[in-house]
């Protein structure tokens, strides 16, 4: 919980599409096997259950205004219908020579998952929420990198390492709450929303 100078409640949102049971033992599978490749590289590695597709991360949001961003996320899912979406392939950011995450790829198929996160912008935006400075790269953050040590070695490894591609259909969009701990961070559902056009 984060308060505000005002005093009141803040609460840490972004909303994202869940994935599949399957897609997560394999992204884990993937992690373990970049972590023995390289055991001595300080990385903080994603918890396979946290890992989501995330289209758009609010911030600190006063709680009272919490409640406006599910209509907003509504509103643009009924606009869409479920979208096919490839995830695969390794990458790294911001690029090979200089990790700090490692990520799996999103290919975006249709082109209907990037139309979908800037109708999330304008809608968010006209709620009074900033839109995004940075261009939608969708991919799956499997790991930060800490320490500069031995962290060349651990981005090439996953680099080495194929991802063959897995197809799903994303149909959900859900608003999170993030609240972070020492053991991590914890991501608590408040609304789904359907993508039914």
């Amino acid at each position: 919980m984060h308060t505000d100078q005002t005093g009141g409640t803040q609460w840490r949102m972004f909303c994202a599409f869940e994935l599949p049971e399957s897609l997560r033992d394999k992204l884990e599978k993937h992690a373990v096997k970049v972590r023995d490749a390289v055991p001595n590289a300080t990385a903080s590695w994603s918890r396979p259950d946290n890992i989501h597709l995330t289209m758009k991360f609010f911030g600190n949001v006063d709680q009272a205004k919490v409640a406006v961003i599910p209509d907003a996320l509504t509103h643009v899912a009924q606009e869409f219908s479920p979208i096919e979406i490839a995830v695969g392939g390794t990458g790294v950011f911001p690029r090979p020579s200089r990790p700090q995450v490692l990520w799996i790829g999103i290919d975006d198929q249709t082109g209907a998952l990037a139309q979908l996160q800037a109708r999330l912008e304008d809608e968010c935006a006209r709620k009074g929420f900033p839109k995004e400075d940075r261009a939608f790269r969708p991919h799956l953050t499997i790991a930060r990198i800490r320490n500069l040590n031995n962290a060349n070695r651990l981005a090439d490894a996953h680099l080495r390492l194929a991802f063959a591609p897995v197809e799903l259909v994303l149909s959900e969009l859900v608003l999170f709450r993030s609240e972070l701990s020492p053991k991590g961070s914890k991501y608590t559902p408040i609304s789904r929303s359907r993508l039914e056009h």
